[in-house]
């Protein structure tokens, strides 16, 4: 069965929106990828799954390594561009630079990384599968920077959200929850 891009049943997943950096034979680029996950603490391996037609693709098969920076909720235009235009036909980067956007040199990759990203992640290529329409990619991570005080950006239902905390069952509600549970115990 087909799931297809942007149906009401593909749009229920609310997503971070990692944008991919990248520098090969077709230059420097930035992407926007919904798919981006983190598989493994240790070690630290992060999986982004993009469409076998994209430059980012033949930039990372090249280099074998990329950057993975979620988006922080200030960067939606900056989202917004690396996930509109093709790195095969413009130049993101220096268009992104012009908006008012900053990167920096990895450090431990040549690609760039964005400044002011909720977290930025320089990976080296560990893996390569193919799945369905897509192509995964999973980099082992070399060099991770936590910005706390930046917050992911999310996307879901073709939208841009933030999240806001929701209060986890408090000590006496996951107390009577164990008691229920030690009773159908196997």
């Amino acid at each position: 069965m087909e799931l297809p891009w942007n149906d009401p049943r593909s749009n229920k997943f609310a997503t971070t929106i990692g944008l991919i950096t990248s520098d090969g034979p077709l230059g420097p680029n930035i992407m926007a990828c919904e798919w981006t996950h983190h598989l493994s603490y240790d070690p630290g391996l992060i999986a982004i799954s993009l469409g076998f037609t994209k430059a980012t693709v033949e930039n990372i098969r090249s280099s074998k390594e990329f950057g993975v920076n979620l988006c922080a909720i200030d960067q939606s235009l900056l989202s917004s561009v690396a996930g509109g235009y093709s790195g095969s036909k413009y130049d993101k980067i220096n268009a992104l630079r012009e908006l008012g956007f900053e990167f920096y040199e990895g450090s431990k990759i040549k690609s760039l990384m964005v400044k002011g990203a909720a977290l930025n992640v320089e990976c080296k290529l560990f893996q390569e599968v193919t799945c369905g329409d897509h192509i995964m990619f999973i980099g082992e991570v070399v060099d991770a920077i936590n910005n706390p005080e930046k917050q992911s950006l999310i996307y879901h239902d073709g939208k841009y959200w933030s999240l806001q905390s929701i209060v986890k069952p408090n000590q006496e509600e996951r107390d009577r929850i164990r008691k229920v549970l030690e009773s159908y115990k196997k």
